[in-house]
């Protein structure tokens, strides 16, 4: 089974069962140009709504967490209001992902 690019699970493969195989971690580096991001309450628990914004879909919401492993541990309860994370530059992100 193939994932789409915006998938987390894109790199993973599966067993001969046909079940996904180990997850495939793909990582987003820091670049100097990524924007500093205080996160507002209207993305409070929603990280999709948030890749939604930026990115024109909600399939990049693990992208966050991804690029912010020091900050958010949880990709969906550590997206609270008032903490600062970095957010990746579109053109660059989608280019990284082959988009």
């Amino acid at each position: 089974m193939a994932y789409a690019n915006t998938s987390p699970w894109n790199k993973t493969g599966t067993t001969n069962l046909g079940a996904l195989d180990v997850l495939r971690i793909r990582p987003i580096p820091a670049r100097a140009d990524d924007i500093q991001y205080i996160i507002e309450a209207q993305y409070t628990h929603r990280p999709d709504l948030l890749s939604y914004d930026l990115y024109d879909t909600p399939k990049l919401w693990w992208v966050f967490a991804q690029r912010n492993m020091n900050i958010i541990k949880d990709p969906i309860y550590d997206m609270i209001p008032g903490t600062t994370i970095f957010l990746p530059q579109k053109d660059l992100l989608k280019k990284a992902l082959g988009l």
